[in-house]
Formats: structure tokens, sequence, C-alpha cells
């Protein structure tokens, strides 16, 4: 039973607010911000408590999702429907942010009025939901190749370099209606997220992949649609049977609405998904990753005691094909508690780094990494009353990154095919990426 719902920004704004049953004031959102605020780096526990009211939130990107209650809830229910949530809303309007949510928020109430009921959850089915939502959508405008009027000079952004090729997969499902009728388009994404820990003599101490295959379908809710996967693709202690490059994983779940009849034999999945998004399969992996860290970073660090100077020299090489690349890589390095200035020598001019006063830690920012290639940085760091032992307060490292089209297992999708033999053929695009979920180097 969930007494409020609310959606409030990283800067504290109260997006949306819906009171279920009348039982709490408007003031717990910010009580719930104050909690949230005062917790170093943001890492809220899911489930918080107040005076007997509990807190049960996740959070997209800039954006908390919370529920409220009194009452002895299952959290993993809560916490399975604001998940649903996010997707019913990118489902009706294409992404969630904070714009979205400005111009959709009648949309996003009509929402929650079909699916809860005095805090009691009734459906979170899209099939049922689009029945009785009458809201349309609205979407930010576009941005046009025609309008001059933007483009920057002498470095800044242009209209050009602001069109992704992943703007067509934020698109809403359920205002995809022309003059033809409903464009037929799915999206395919095979995501992984990497955790790794590097001891101090450089050897692997721990390697995990949890990778997920996400389905966007723009298709009629009828239609099946056939995936297939490697053809040597393996779970658990199932043996190779010698057709190809060895995938294997250790575990592996699908969704309810997958068909398995031609996975054990031709490794083919049988979907019939419903319109909106959908998490087709989860699988994970342990230690034994079938190629090599991404990363290795060579440090060397030097204490000059008389002028109370740490210098901090870090050699960072990235060991992807030099055809791939790394973007948006993020270099987190503790630094000793009372450092008061950083001074810099980093190896090419697209790179920043900059000292954090309130995670004591310097971060080094690197927008585009390529394969093969190195980089290094040389921080000289201010510390008053430098000692042997503010050496122990230095790192471990820890890096964020994105790899795109690229995947530590070596899942891939072979092929997608759709039952329907209705012209026109369906768009198909299959897209993959690895993020870093936690990649601690110890110094």
């Amino acid at each position: 039973m969930i007494s409020q719902l609310f959606i409030v920004s990283a800067r504290g704004d109260h997006l949306i607010y819906k009171d279920l049953r009348g039982e709490e004031s408007k003031d717990v959102v910010d009580i719930f911000y104050q909690k949230v605020r005062s917790l170093p780096r943001d890492q809220a526990p899911v489930v918080m408590h107040h005076q007997g009211l509990q807190f049960i939130h996740i959070r997209q990107d800039t954006l908390y999702l919370v529920a409220t209650t009194r009452c002895n809830v299952s959290p993993f229910t809560v916490v399975q429907f604001l998940v649903r949530l996010v997707s019913l809303i990118k489902d009706h309007c294409g992404t969630l942010n904070e714009k979205t949510l400005q111009l959709n928020f009648a949309l996003v109430y009509e929402l929650l009025d079909e699916m809860l009921d005095y805090g009691y959850i009734q459906t979170t089915s899209s099939d049922i939901l689009k029945n009785f939502i009458q809201t349309v959508p609205e979407t930010s405008k576009q941005f046009n190749l025609f309008e001059l009027s933007n483009i920057g000079l002498f470095g800044a952004d242009t209209q050009q370099s602001k069109v992704a090729p992943s703007i067509a997969a934020s698109r809403p499902v359920f205002a995809m209606r022309t003059e033809e009728g409903l464009k037929t388009e799915i999206f395919v994404d095979v995501i992984e997220r990497l955790t790794v820990v590097i001891g101090a003599n450089g050897s692997l101490m721990r390697a995990d992949v949890q990778g997920e295959v996400r389905m966007k379908c723009f298709l009629p809710s009828s239609t099946e649609i056939r995936m297939g996967l490697n053809e040597e693709f393996s779970i658990g202690k199932a043996d190779i049977r010698g057709y190809a490059a060895a995938v294997k994983v250790d575990e592996c779940s699908f969704h309810q609405s997958v068909n398995l009849d031609e996975f054990e034999s031709d490794r083919i999945l049988r979907v019939v998904p419903p319109q909106g998004e959908l998490t087709v399969m989860q699988y994970s992996l342990s230690d034994d990753l079938p190629v090599s860290l991404p990363f290795r970073l060579f440090p060397t660090v030097d204490k000059d005691t008389d002028s109370n100077r740490l210098m901090v020299y870090l050699k960072l090489r990235c060991d992807l094909s030099p055809k791939s690349q790394a973007l948006n890589v993020t270099v987190h390095l503790p630094v000793p508690k009372g450092t008061t200035s950083l001074s810099q020598e980093l190896s090419s001019p697209d790179q920043r780094a900059e000292l954090d006063s309130v995670t004591r830690s310097v971060h080094w920012t690197i927008p585009r990494f390529h394969g093969g290639s190195q980089l290094s940085a040389l921080f000289k760091l201010e510390v008053p009353g430098l000692s042997a032992s503010s050496l122990l307060e230095l790192g471990p490292v820890c890096m964020q990154f994105e790899l795109p089209m690229s995947t530590c297992s070596g899942l891939q999708v072979r092929f997608l095919r759709v039952s329907s033999t209705h012209p026109p053929l369906p768009h198909r695009w299959v897209r993959y990426v690895t993020h870093s979920d936690s990649y601690v180097i110890r110094l």
C-alpha cells in the first residue's frame, strides 16, 4: 500500500507529486531530499525511515522516483513498481528526464490514476493501459540541420555534432502512428556492466560481468520475433559444441514471454513482446573473461616532505582494439585529507582534471580514448603536514567509462526475424554497449 508517490530532481525540484491516501503532508518531499543530500555522494539506501514513514526510491539519471508508506509492504514490490513506471513513461514519452516530465505531466498523472487505486497497484501492463490513456505525449523539438543560426564557431557545438545516432531508440512507442499506420521498428540493446578489482601489483583480483538484452518494440502485440544468439553459447557447465568462438556465461534467465523451444538446438529465442520495452534475457559471468581488460594503469608516487608536495604520475593504457574507443572516461583518485591545491600536466589538450574538496579526490576526465593508445597525467598536490601516513590516504583509483559497440562476454545477436508477412518489413537495430559498474585499481 503506497501513501504518496513523487518524482524529484537532483536539485530538489518537485516535478510530480501524487497523494494517494491523504495520510501525509507534502513536506515529506523536502524531508526525503534533505536525507538524500546529507549522505556522501548521494549514495542513499533504497529504503530510508523517518518517524515511522518509509521512503522507497530508485534513481533514474538525475531524477528520484519515491514511494512512501507506513505499512509493512515488500520493498521489492515497490521497487519493481517504480522500475515499471520508468519503462511506461519511456514507452509513452520516449525518454525520461526533467524536460519530458514538464511537457507530459498530465500524461504521467493519468498513468498513475490508472495504475494505482487508493495506494494499491492495479496494473502495469502496457497493452491494458494504452486503452485508457487519452493524453497525447509531447516531445521536445528535435534539432534541424537546416537551422544554421545555432552553428557555433571556434570549437562550439554544431547541429551536426548534436545529432546522436541513438535518438531513434528514444522515440515514444504509443505516438508512432502516421497516415500509413503504425511504424514497425525493433531496437535491441545488449548492455553489460563490468566490475573489476586490480591489485596493487597489477594482478586481477575480481572480474564480473552483469549483462542484459533489452528489446524496444514498435510492432503489434501478437507479432513473434525470432532472435538468434551466438551458435557457441553455453550456460554454466554445458558442453561447448565447437561451432564457433565460445561464449560462456555462469547464469542466465529469460523473460516469461520468451519461448525456448529452439534455444537448446539452435540458440534461437522466440519472443512475442508487448509494445514497449522489456528485458528479454539477463546473464552473468565471473572471473574468466574471454577478452582482456579495457584499461591498465601504471602509477608512480613520489613525495617531497620539504615542500609538502605529493607528485602522482598516472600512465593509463587502453587495451581495446585500435578500431574501438572508450567514451566519457573518468578517473577518480582519492587524495590525502587536507590537500589544498592541484597543479597538473596532461598529455593532450582535450583532457581536464580538477580537485574536488568535498570528496577529497582528483577527477581526471577523458572525453574519448582510442584503443591501443596511452595517455598520462602528472598531478602535483599541495598537502600541508605531508608525512608517510599521508600516502595511506592515496587511492584506490576508481574508473568510469562507456565502451560503445563492445561486449566483454562476446555475446552477439546473429539475426532478428519477424513472423509477420505483411509489408513493409520492420526496421531493426542492434546496439552493444559496456558500462563500468565498479572498476577499481589499488595503488
